[in-house]
């Protein structure tokens, strides 16, 4: 890995990404619109010779395209991933998760490029029938526009990987969580719990049970596999990996890891029913056997990713003003 291109570079993960890869001597060429994105995470890389910074949308296919140029591996990490309120634009998990996807790999081959890792989702599975949920589970009808496009930007994927001569890695991500997470539970309930100590609303009733993964084991296991590149290559272009722990916990887990950490003891309003929105999935558990046999475990339980993701909140809770 030489000049690595990331879509996505001043998110949560992409920013993770680019400072790994620059501490491991590669260079790379980051590219944001900054819709989501935080100029503060790239502090760090912008001080590093090899780094360079693009501001750009993935639906402007040609600057994408020239920005592109010269680079040998994409990590194409950009995404709608505002997960909860698909229904409200339905439009937009199209246009940033599959349009986009299809102006990346349009950009690779203008450009000679063969090696693509994306971000995919274990909402993809959607309510799996089968718990943990393997690679190769059937895909039942999906219950976000969210999964559904992530499914169409590995299709595509999948279709270039065969018909052009490109070699990908799909990762199914469960949630990510970690330093620089701007959005999602945790994110919400201490959000919550500054303004109100003494109550806490939560979507659903608590009991759905998920899987979380932290950012630094997520980075950890893309980085592991793209630069490995096993004997299984030979079987076909495109390898898939879920990406999460080997345990899960309830809503209600969590809310007691935050509020024993916080010394707090709200009062619990749900909100009723098995899921928290349109699309929630009330069970989310991943099989993770084949990223393990590469030889890639996590280092960090769930429950001490939510305690450390919350420590970086409690000292930076700049970003709860940017939501």
């Amino acid at each position: 890995m030489q000049k690595v291109f990331i879509t996505g570079v001043a998110g949560f993960i992409g920013s993770t990404v680019a400072d790994r890869l620059l501490a491991n001597g590669a260079s790379v060429v980051g590219w944001d619109n900054f819709s989501a994105g935080q100029e503060e995470f790239l502090t760090g890389a912008r001080q590093h010779s090899g780094f360079t910074l693009h501001r750009g949308d993935n639906l402007d296919a040609d600057a994408l395209t020239k920005a592109m140029a010269g680079c040998d591996f994409v990590i194409h990490l950009a995404a709608n991933a505002d997960v909860r309120f698909g229904t409200e634009h339905p439009g937009r998990d199209l246009q940033q998760n599959t349009v986009a996807t299809f102006n990346v790999l349009e950009a690779m081959r203008a450009n000679g490029i063969k090696r693509i890792a994306f971000s995919s989702t274990g909402s993809v599975y959607g309510e799996a029938p089968v718990i943990p949920t393997p690679e190769d589970a059937p895909f039942p009808i999906q219950t976000s526009l969210y999964g559904a496009s992530k499914v169409a930007g590995e299709n595509l994927i999948e279709a270039y990987c065969e018909g052009f001569g490109f070699e990908g890695y799909i990762f199914r991500f469960v949630s990510i969580l970690g330093e620089r997470y701007t959005h999602g539970h945790v994110f919400d309930f201490y959000k919550q719990l500054l303004e109100h100590r003494d109550h806490l609303r939560v979507l659903g009733d608590g009991k759905q049970r998920k899987s979380y993964l932290y950012v630094q084991d997520c980075v950890d296991a893309i980085l592991h596999v793209a630069t490995q590149r096993t004997a299984e290559k030979a079987k076909h272009r495109v390898q898939i990996y879920n990406l999460g722990t080997a345990e899960y916990c309830q809503v209600t887990d969590s809310i007691g890891w935050i509020c024993a950490h916080l010394g707090l003891n709200p009062r619990l309003d749900f909100t009723g029913g098995e899921r928290g929105w349109i699309g929630d999935n009330p069970f989310i558990f991943l099989e993770t056997a084949k990223i393990r046999a590469t030889g890639w475990q996590p280092k960090l339980t769930i429950q001490q990713g939510i305690v450390n993701t919350l420590q970086w909140l409690q000292k930076n809770q700049w970003v709860l003003a940017r939501r």
